[in-house]
């Protein structure tokens, strides 16, 4: 068996628009200036508790406990309002991912800094309720890069370190699965610039060209 593991937010979907709009939000509550957009995007990826401390390091830890609330509430009403259109899939996605889940030796996993409401409200919205056997969340690990949802997705499927491939596009993924050992695939349409994922087996510019990246790095065949 091999194992894929995708991050969400820049990689399966495109949800710029909604956290911006949460995080404004949350900062607003706060009465604190809402951080440059380019700020803000580039703390996907991480745990809530940790995105707020990077934006906000001289706040009070009560007042950014009481904003990364403040996000999750605003979060939950854009979701509930759009639906589906407010996270996006980007292009192709849907089509690959699917190709992938019908593939007998492959199993699908998520790794992702979203709660586990989040998530699976995410999942719903998109169809793919059972699309993937594995789903790690930032109730459950410390935040990326650590290790932990990796290792547990391993341990999970029963998958080796070398037939798996974390797939994401930020460094926090890259050095998550630098440190579970595990092969990593960069995408080019999300929220870090392809250039700093130097620990990449490869970046890959457009979804259809997913399958063939991820045989090359778990020793599949196209």
């Amino acid at each position: 068996m091999r194992l894929v593991v995708f991050d969400v937010d820049g990689t399966l979907v495109d949800s710029q628009g909604d956290i911006v709009a949460s995080m404004t939000s949350a900062f607003g509550e706060a009465g604190l200036v809402v951080p440059p957009r380019e700020a803000i995007l580039s703390i996907v990826g991480l745990s809530l508790p940790h995105a707020m401390a990077r934006l906000a390091p001289e706040v009070a830890e009560r007042t950014r406990t009481q904003m990364v609330e403040a996000y999750k509430a605003a979060y939950h009403q854009l979701r509930v309002a759009g639906g589906a259109a407010s996270s996006p899939l980007y292009p192709g996605i849907r089509e690959v991912v699917e190709a992938l889940a019908l593939e007998e030796e492959i199993l699908l996993a998520i790794a992702t800094g979203k709660s586990r409401r989040g998530l699976l409200a995410l999942l719903d919205n998109h169809g793919w309720q059972k699309t993937f056997v594995s789903l790690q969340v930032a109730d459950d690990h410390p935040s990326k890069p650590h290790p932990s949802m990796l290792m547990t997705a391993l341990a999970e499927t029963g998958v080796d370190v070398d037939r798996a491939v974390m797939i994401g596009d930020t460094t926090y993924d890259m050095e998550m699965a630098g440190s579970a050992g595990m092969p990593f695939l960069g995408v080019s349409w999300g929220y870090h610039a392809p250039s700093v994922l130097t620990g990449a087996r490869g970046i890959v510019a457009r979804a259809a060209d997913l399958p063939a990246a991820i045989d090359a790095a778990t020793g599949g065949h196209s």
